[in-house]
């Protein structure tokens, strides 16, 4: 298949199509064929409903093809509720499986966590002004594949606009993967007790990606904890590990830097590969808030938990497993006095490929455990 730059030069035979509103079959010819008050075929049917507590069908392919782009957006709260990013739940299921290799609260699988806007700058992931959310992981099916949307938020959500880019092949290269994610998350982990991003998935396969949206429920700093990975016959010690939380994520000394006051903070980057993009003590779910209420009076100040967003894309360093592989990460802090262990709200994404199209029977925890502090 086709890779970024290598070779783009070179020919390969394929059908390109596009999933939208305007086109939800991805048809040959049949775009923009709606009406609207401009006239024939100008911009009727840019985005969907979402009805509530119903999982929507937005793409269905027969194969062989590749998923090369996904498009997507949504906004981020409605009067009902500040938290739809994550009341909105993706999934992807691979050759009529009926367990989704892909499931994950929709802005979380854009490293958007904490139901807020973040902007993002990596390689497969990209999030533009304004919750603008990219895809560009390859994503092969040999038989067929289902994107869904399910709308868990409190209200209709009426315009949610999305375009899956695919091609159609005759034939997909020998051993091809399929594209896996899951989303995890502990509200309060437990001393000396490691949070698990995976457990046992099966293999062969390779580990592609982590994201990690972490909360902050002690003081100083939270990134001394190493990431672990029990590669297919590891039993109580890893194979590999990181040096710390930081380090993993490509940075050092906890990102640590000087304002033009001297006062020390973190500092926040995107690059193709690895990225801290988001960092948080503030509470905005109440900025321009408007309820049906005449006095809401509740929900005022705009204290906020420290909250921390960070990416790694294995995409040139992948983790091969031949069996089984598990993932974990210490809560360790560093108080610069000494290393101490924490509890924190922590939440995650693992993204993987694998040969087996077959994803996770295991549930999403339910709305109200996966809202944010």
């Amino acid at each position: 298949m086709m890779g970024l730059l290598s070779d783009i030069t070179t020919y390969h035979k394929q059908t390109t199509r596009a999933i939208t509103p305007e086109n939800p079959t991805g048809g040959k010819g049949c775009a923009a064929m709606t009406n609207s008050d401009l006239g024939h075929s100008r911009k009727g049917t840019a985005s969907i409903s979402l009805e509530c507590n119903q999982e929507t069908t937005i793409a269905e392919i027969e194969g062989p093809g590749m998923i090369q782009h996904i498009w997507m957006t949504v906004r981020n709260q409605t009067e009902l509720g500040s938290f739809v990013l994550r009341d909105l739940i993706i999934r992807i299921y691979w050759d009529n499986s009926n367990d989704p290799a892909v499931v994950s609260p929709l802005g979380d699988f854009f490293c958007n966590g904490f139901g807020e806007y973040c902007d993002v700058n990596s390689l497969p992931i990209v999030v533009n002004p304004t919750g603008g959310f990219n895809t560009y992981f390859e994503m092969p099916f040999a038989k067929h594949a289902r994107i869904t949307i399910e709308n868990q938020h409190p209200k209709v959500l009426s315009s949610f606009f999305y375009t899956i880019n695919y091609a159609l092949v005759d034939e997909l290269p020998k051993n091809h993967m399929y594209f896996h994610a899951h989303w995890s998350r502990c509200r309060i982990t437990e001393k000396q007790n490691d949070y698990t991003l995976i457990e046992n998935i099966n293999g062969p396969g390779y580990y592609v990606g982590t994201y990690l949206a972490l909360t902050a429920l002690e003081r100083y700093w939270w990134g001394e904890g190493e990431f672990k990975f029990y590669i297919d016959d590891d039993d109580d010690y890893p194979t590999i590990t990181s040096t710390g939380t930081e380090d993993y994520f490509g940075g050092a000394w906890a990102f640590h830097k000087y304002g033009p006051d001297g006062h020390p903070y973190a500092k926040n980057f995107c690059t193709p590969f690895l990225g801290y993009p988001y960092q948080s003590h503030r509470d905005i779910t109440r900025d321009r808030f408007r309820t049906a209420k005449l006095n809401p009076i509740h929900a005022f100040g705009d204290d906020g938990l420290p909250q921390h967003g960070l990416y790694r894309w294995h995409l040139t360093d992948p983790i091969a497993f031949e069996d089984s592989l598990t993932v974990t990460l210490q809560q360790i802090g560093n108080d610069d006095i000494h290393l101490f262990e924490r509890e924190d709200d922590v939440a995650s994404v693992a993204y993987w490929y694998a040969l087996s199209p077959i994803g996770s029977s295991i549930p999403l925890p339910g709305r109200e455990e996966r809202l944010p502090r």
